[in-house]
């Protein structure tokens, strides 16, 4: 009797994110799925577009919202180093969700409410007014962001390359995101062309907002 063929090893995409980002959550929306149809495990991350954005010239309905920004990353940080990095993924989940589906601001209501959600403690909201997680949030984004280049956003993910370099890219940014069967082709295609040497770009401009389905 011929043994069972092995079952495709498991591989971990690590996604770098910043919870008010529509394209980012919808991006992981579509990540969740892939899990579900591929060998593939989803682990979180979080970028600052505050910290992306320092310095630069930016379109005044996107000045408060750089402000704002900074408080559910920090949030985020400070969960992650007190509670864990698997923390981020609940977290995650429950910011974008109120964020994008509830309209519940970036607020401190926001982000007590997704720390009850995640199962955190409350106390935790005071690191959205404290600035000294933000070397440390600085710390992460850059290791997520410093291997795509200053021109890009959020999402960046990155996996195992063949040579044991990991590969890092910039989205896929889509919307909505693609379910099930879908999702799994879409993995593949982003995977062929991400381990394509001299690959940089595919683009072509949004003709619609996000949607959140």
């Amino acid at each position: 009797m011929s043994a069972a063929p092995a079952s495709p090893e498991t591989i971990t995409a690590d996604i770098w994110v910043d919870p008010r980002c529509p394209w980012a959550w919808i991006t992981s929306r579509w990540m969740l799925e892939v899990e579900q149809v591929r060998p593939v495990e989803t682990r979180f991350h979080i970028m600052s577009l505050s910290v992306l954005n320092e310095g630069r010239e930016v379109p005044e309905k996107y000045r408060q919202g750089m402000i704002d920004g900074w408080a559910n990353v920090r949030v985020c940080i400070a969960a992650q180093e007190q509670h864990g990095t698997e923390v981020l993924r609940p977290l995650y989940n429950a910011m974008g969700r109120l964020i994008h589906h509830e309209k519940a601001g970036l607020g401190h209501d926001m982000i007590t409410a997704a720390l009850k959600e995640a199962g955190l403690p409350v106390e935790l909201v005071s690191a959205a007014d404290d600035d000294s997680w933000d070397e440390k949030l600085r710390i992460q984004h850059h290791e997520g962001m410093d291997p795509v280049g200053s021109e890009v956003g959020t999402p960046v993910i990155h996996v195992p390359g063949p040579d044991g370099e990991p590969l890092a890219f910039f989205g896929p940014v889509l919307t909505p995101a693609p379910r099930g069967e879908a999702a799994g082709k879409l993995w593949d295609g982003v995977l062929a062309v991400a381990s394509t040497d001299g690959f940089f770009e595919l683009k072509r401009g949004r003709d619609r907002d996000p949607i959140f389905d």
